[in-house]
């Protein structure tokens, strides 16, 4: 396995995984709707993306990370918002991987650190993440849905 930063030859592969974190949120499936979003971040530069490429080439795993600033620390802070494995993936360090990259992401950038969010039944990514040294703060997160114009 091998970790890559994604690039527009990667779109197939990271729509496919990206499709199926969707999926695994409870989202309907939509790999079209999954293409037009990636392609976008990919032709704009507005997220860091790495994929996990299997030996043989196929995608396996990916972490989407986008940047942000802590006002406080006045200085910039990465945001780990999506990180998938695909099944054929799982139990083989693919995870694992992923963020070791998204870390030396933030090492490189001179980046405050990393946040991330999940769900409180998400014991896997919470073990995981627990044994890389994150920790979970007290913070009360508030969110605030808005209409979309059609």
């Amino acid at each position: 396995m091998r970790v890559v930063c994604a690039r527009s030859e990667h779109l197939a592969q990271v729509a496919a995984l990206f499709d199926g974190y969707r999926v695994f949120y409870r989202q309907p499936s939509d790999l079209e709707g999954a293409r037009r979003f990636i392609s976008a971040r990919l032709s704009r530069g507005d997220s860091k993306i790495f994929l996990a490429l299997g030996d043989d080439g196929a995608g396996l795993g990916f972490v989407q990370l986008f940047p942000s600033f802590s006002s406080v620390a006045m200085r910039d802070l990465w945001i780990l918002n999506d990180l998938f494995v695909a099944p054929e993936g799982r139990r083989q360090g693919v995870g694992r991987a992923l963020m070791d990259r998204a870390r030396r992401l933030a090492v490189e950038t001179g980046a405050r650190g990393l946040v991330l969010e999940t769900e409180a039944d998400n014991q896997t990514a919470k073990g995981l993440y627990e044994e890389l040294g994150w920790s979970l703060d007290e913070a009360h997160h508030y969110h605030l849905e808005t209409p979309t114009e059609d």
